[in-house]
C-alpha cells in the first residue's frame, strides 16, 4: 500500500463502491472555517454528501446552519437536530405541504425556503396560514446564472415589499447563487463575482434587508470577504477532480474515491471496468473519473454497468485487478451509492448510509 486512497485488503470489498476518508473530510471542514473566518458564517450545502455522519462532523466544529435542495435533505438535517435549515428551492405542488409538515414535526429546527414570484409567495402564505404557521423565505436573486430567481432590481424590491405586508410569510433575506462563475484564474473569478454581486449591494442599501446567503464552492473565498454574507459551499466537503483541476487556488482535498474492478480485457489496449452510469456521474463528457495512476487515452464506451478504457497500461493489469478513481463530479456520484465505506489507515472501518439520496425519508 502506497497511496493515501489505497485499501490494505481490496480483495474483500465488492465493487463498484464509494470510499470516504474522514481525516480528509475533517481537513476540508477546517479549511472551510479558516476561509470563512469562523464557523458561524458558514451554511454549507449538504447535497454533496447527503450524510448524517458528515453533518455531525461539521456540527462538532461549531457549524449549525445548513443549506439543502430537497425535502429529504431538509428532513435528514432536522433528524440531526440542525438549528437552521435553508431549503434552497422554490416550493411547488405537494412540496409546500411537505415543507409545512417539516416545520410542525421538527419545531427545534428553523426552516426557510426560496421564492422568486408573487404567485408562489401567495400560495405558500395561504397554506402556511391555514396550518397556523409562518413560512420563512429568502428571495432568490439571479445574478447571471439564469436558472432561477429574479434580477436584483425593482422587481426584487416589489417582491420584498409584498412579503412584508403578507400574513403567513416572513422575509429573512436574499439568496444569491453564482454557480456559473468558475474561472480558473482567481483574479478573474474575483472580478466576475464582484460585478455580479454589485446589484445585490445596491439592493441591500435600498431595502435595508441585509441578510444574504451567497455562493458555492468556487466563489466561496470571494464572498468570504463580504462581512454580511453567509457562505454556502458544498462540494468542498468531499471535493472532486473537476474542481481540483479548475480551482487550483483552493486547498481542499479529495475525500471520496470510487473503487472499481477490471471485469474484462476485450483487446490488448482496452479494459472494461464495472464503473457504469449507475456508479459514476455521467451527465458530463469524458473524462468522468480520474483513474489514479492510469495513463488513459480515451473512454470508447460507457453504459449502465460498464466503462471501457483505452490505455497503454493495459498489459500491466489483469481481470479482477482493482483501480481507484476520483470522480470529476462528486455530488451526483454520491447519490448513486446507497452507502459510503469509511476508510482509516487503509481499512474499511464503517459504512455510512447516504440517507438523503432518496426523495423521501418519512415526510
Amino acid at each position: 500500500m502506497s497511496g493515501w486512497y489505497q485499501l490494505k485488503y481490496p480483495e474483500n470489498v465488492a465493487t463498484p463502491c464509494l470510499l470516504v476518508y474522514p481525516e480528509r473530510i475533517d481537513h476540508n471542514i477546517q479549511e472551510m472555517i479558516r476561509i470563512a473566518g469562523g464557523a458561524e458564517r458558514l451554511r454549507p450545502h449538504v447535497k454533496t454528501h447527503k450524510s448524517p455522519q458528515i453533518v455531525g462532523m461539521q456540527q462538532r466544529k461549531g457549524i449549525n446552519k445548513f443549506k439543502c435542495a430537497t425535502i429529504a435533505e431538509a428532513e435528514m438535517l432536522a433528524q440531526c437536530q440542525a438549528l437552521d435549515v435553508l431549503l434552497a428551492y422554490q416550493l411547488s405542488g405537494p412540496h409546500i405541504s411537505r415543507f409545512l409538515e417539516l416545520k410542525q414535526k421538527y419545531p427545534q429546527t428553523r426552516f426557510s425556503s426560496l421564492v422568486d414570484n408573487q404567485d408562489s409567495v401567495q400560495q405558500l402564505a395561504d397554506l402556511a396560514q391555514g396550518s397556523n404557521l409562518t413560512a420563512q423565505v429568502y428571495i432568490d436573486l439571479d445574478v447571471g446564472m439564469h436558472r432561477t430567481g429574479i434580477a436584483a432590481g425593482p422587481e426584487a424590491v416589489a417582491l420584498s415589499q409584498l412579503i412584508k405586508v403578507q400574513s403567513g410569510i416572513e422575509l429573512r433575506g436574499w439568496h444569491v447563487y453564482d454557480g456559473h462563475l468558475r474561472q480558473s484564474d482567481v483574479t478573474e473569478r474575483i472580478h466576475a463575482s464582484d460585478q455580479a454581486f454589485s446589484p445585490v449591494e445596491n439592493l441591500i442599501q435600498e431595502t435595508g434587508i441585509k441578510q444574504v446567503v451567497a455562493g458555492g464552492s468556487p466563489t466561496f473565498p470571494v464572498h468570504a470577504r463580504r462581512n454580511s454574507v453567509e457562505l454556502s459551499p458544498g462540494t468542498s466537503l468531499l471535493w472532486d477532480h473537476g474542481y481540483g483541476q479548475k480551482l487550483p487556488d483552493l486547498d481542499f482535498l479529495p475525500a471520496a474515491v470510487v473503487l472499481t474492478r477490471i471485469v474484462s480485457k476485450p483487446t490488448g489496449d482496452m479494459m472494461c471496468l464495472d464503473l457504469g452510469h449507475k456508479a459514476i456521474a455521467s451527465e458530463m463528457p469524458h473524462p468522468r473519473v480520474n483513474l489514479i495512476g492510469l495513463d488513459v487515452v480515451d473512454f470508447p464506451t460507457h453504459s449502465e454497468e460498464h466503462l471501457v478504457v483505452r490505455t497503454s497500461d493495459a498489459p500491466n493489469y489483469k481481470v479482477g485487478d482493482e483501480l481507484y478513481g476520483i470522480p470529476m463530479h462528486i455530488c451526483p456520484t454520491t447519490a448513486l451509492h446507497q452507502e459510503m465505506l469509511v476508510v482509516q489507515e487503509g481499512e474499511v472501518v464503517d459504512r455510512w448510509p447516504v440517507v438523503a439520496r432518496d426523495r423521501r425519508i418519512e415526510i
